[in-house]
């Protein structure tokens, strides 16, 4: 078959494929049924869980143990974003749901950087050079789940927008986003008082994941890549991670869950430090794990590595 004519049929195919999606799909919430809401990635997907409860159905566009910067969409998760209620995403993280946003759910949308100061991407390690990836992230960071402040804003906010979407179960919305506010803020004190006194506050982590959360505490973060993971780092880069690791007096060398552990490994052999893992929260925690646990055994691995004393 010459290429024109199989690049057409395929395209068809998607096509008829998406359709049928939305075809056999329930109505999109609010009457009779739950309310379907799409999230693009773990993060939003707790969120809309926790605020939606029973009153919503939520399906995550980010496979678990997938890492989130640069998912793909198949036909039928297009067909759940034609067919949702609610998607929520945040712009200019994933590209492909960005598209499909745009083209099927502009309407239907909740772009959760619209209610948060989001930090542009220059305010990281001086040291780091730019990032290839930084202008399809717009120049900002995506990282904002990290502070538990801005997610609590996030978390109000998208309590609205369920109540606005499906005002027969406004109140219950606006009660559930009320209490995952208390949470947090207890999750925010806790960081605040376990990080105010510490005999370092240089974190030396594989990913640059990690600005908000170090920004909001008054840490400062070492990254030894941007703010894609896979980026591979040049040897001179390696070299002054392992020198400004030596002259903070670090510890720990961080990794993350979804990424190999081997340059932060690298790294921590030889400056004769540990690893340990710092979780950035893009994909689905383990096991029973939820967002406040990932946080907390977070907070525990900062603690130790900081040598905190509250």
């Amino acid at each position: 078959m010459p290429r024109t004519m199989a690049a057409l049929t395929a395209a068809l195919l998607t096509l008829l494929t998406v359709a049928g999606c939305a075809a056999t799909a329930p109505a999109r919430g609010g009457g009779d049924g739950p309310l379907r809401v799409v999230t693009a990635f773990y993060p939003l997907e707790y969120l809309a869980r926790r605020i939606g409860g029973p009153a919503v159905t939520v399906t995550e566009l980010t496979k678990p143990g997938a890492e989130p910067h640069d998912i793909e969409l198949n036909p039928r998760q297009v067909g759940d974003i034609v067919d949702a209620g609610l998607v929520v995403y945040l712009k200019g993280f994933q590209p492909a749901v960005d598209q499909a946003v745009e083209q099927e759910a502009a309407d239907r949308a909740f772009d959760v950087g619209t209610v948060v100061d989001l930090l542009p991407l220059d305010a990281h390690d001086p040291h780091l050079p730019g990032d290839e990836h930084a202008e399809a992230y717009g120049g900002l960071d995506p990282h904002v789940w990290l502070d538990p402040v801005r997610y609590a804003q996030i978390a109000a906010h998208l309590g609205e927008r369920l109540a606005h979407a499906d005002p027969a179960h406004a109140t219950d919305y606006t009660a559930r986003a009320a209490a995952l506010g208390t949470d947090l803020d207890r999750l925010h004190a806790d960081y605040a008082g376990r990080l105010q006194t510490c005999a370092r506050r240089e974190i030396v982590t594989s990913h640059t994941a990690f600005n908000y959360l170090a920004r909001r505490y008054r840490l400062t973060e070492i990254g030894i890549t941007g703010v894609t993971p896979e980026a591979e780092p040049a040897p001179r880069r390696l070299a002054e991670v392992a020198q400004q690791a030596r002259d903070t007096g670090a510890t720990t060398i961080f990794f993350e869950t979804l990424v190999s552990p081997k340059v932060a490994q690298t790294i921590a052999d030889e400056i004769g430090a540990r690893t340990a893992v710092l979780d950035p929260l893009e994909g689905q925690p383990a096991g029973d794990g939820d967002y406040f646990t990932v946080m907390r055994a977070n907070l525990a691995s900062l603690t130790q590595a900081l040598g905190c004393t509250r």
